[in-house]
Order: structure tokens, then sequence, then C-alpha cells
């Protein structure tokens, strides 16, 4: 990778995330501190606002405009790769979504791009059982009471159909024999549990902070599937 493409690279990687730690940045495009310290200097030379917090990173000042990303082909090919995939394995929520994003990145494309893009789209075909297809639209409300740390209130059937309401805190979602499972502390059995998404009936969001302060690392709580990652 040339310089010209590393340093634009780095500015990509800042716009992703509030704060990069330097370690971060030096792994990923395998420089030496001392290499990335002399590519930030040569951002910030060119205009791009870029400071740093002790014990967080470097990030792109509040404020400043930066212009739109640009993608190359085989950014975009992956990108509607992804959709096929997305049609596959998620539900209807993450599917408007991300056909709304692709929208966007395919408007920002040139044509000889997009005639590309056309072509690859009427040639590529996700063949999978009509029973997997997911018929549910929560990964997306899922993902948000996740990410804000809020209760969330479901009603859930279990294997043997038997209903039940609950109020649980959702740390996070797992992909895992063909289906989608929610994993979240129950408030009524005050444990961790395992809810699979298709047999949630309905799901609100109370909007209530997280009662508990000490959950399980996800990546812990995977260590206990009958499953192999």
């Amino acid at each position: 990778m040339n310089r010209i493409d590393r340093l634009f690279g780095i500015l990509t990687l800042l716009q992703t995330k509030k704060y990069v730690p330097a370690e971060k940045i030096a792994d990923k495009f395998r420089l030496s501190i001392r290499t990335l310290y002399r590519d930030i200097k040569a951002l910030g030379e060119s205009g791009i606002l870029i400071s740093f917090e002790p014990h967080k990173g470097y990030f792109i000042v509040l404020g400043y405009f930066l212009p739109p990303v640009s993608f190359s082909s085989e950014e975009a090919n992956a990108f509607l790769l992804m959709e096929t995939m997305v049609a596959g394995f998620a539900d209807r929520s993450i599917q408007t979504h991300y056909s709304s994003g692709l929208n966007k990145i395919k408007a920002v494309l040139r044509s000889s791009q997009k005639d590309k893009l056309e072509i690859l789209t009427n040639n590529t075909r996700l063949q999978l059982p009509s029973c997997h297809y997911p018929n549910f639209e929560y990964l997306s409300m899922l993902q948000n009471a996740i990410a804000s740390k809020q209760i969330i209130e479901l009603e859930y059937s279990n294997n043997i159909q038997a209903a039940s309401k609950r109020q649980v805190e959702a740390i996070g979602l797992i992909f895992y024999a063909f289906s989608w499972h929610l994993i979240a502390w129950c408030h009524m059995r005050k444990d961790y549990r395992d809810f699979k998404v298709s047999r949630i009936v309905r799901l609100k969001n109370t909007e209530l902070p997280f009662a508990k302060t000490d959950h399980i690392e996800l990546n812990n709580y995977m260590k206990m599937l009958p499953v192999n990652y």
C-alpha cells in the first residue's frame, strides 16, 4: 500500500469511531508508532483537524467537514454481495435498513460502477430452504436496546409453545444453529437466558436503563454454548 492510500485509509478509520487508539491504527496498517506519528502529522498539515486524548486515542475534531466517502468497484461489489446474505440471514427490519444504506452507496458511484453493479445484481443468488428465511422484524430494535443498555419487555413462546412475559436486559445477539438468539439477563429468572428470536411474539423497549451493572461479557457466555466457535 502506497502512502497516499494509507493516509486515506487512516482517515477513513478515524471516521468510524469516536476515538481510535494509536496501537490499533498502527496494527491495522502494519506501521511502527513512529511512522504513524509522521502520517498523523502529514494529515494535519494537509488541513485535516485531528487531535489526541490520552488513554483514548486519536479523533477528528468535532465540526470538521469531511467530503463524501468514495467507494471502489470492489467495495461496492462486496456491499452488494452482503445484501444477498442479509436477505437470507437477517430479518425484515435489518433488510430495510441495509437496502436504504446500500442505495445511498449506489448514489455516489460513477455511472460505469452502477452499470457493473446492476449486472451483478441480476446474476447473484443465494439458495436457502424457504423455511429458513426469517419472518420477524425484531433485530433492529434489539440492536438499539443492546447499544443503549435499556430494558426490554418481551412476550416469548418456548419450544413447547408455553407463553410468558419477561423484562430482560439484552447483552448481545448470536447467530448459531441457523437461528438468531438473544442473550439477556431475565428479571424473572434472575439469570441469563438464551431466547430464540423467532419465538418472540411481541417486543417493547421500555427505555429504562439496565438495573444490573456487572453483566457477563458476551464472549464468555458463548463459551458455555453447545457449539464450537
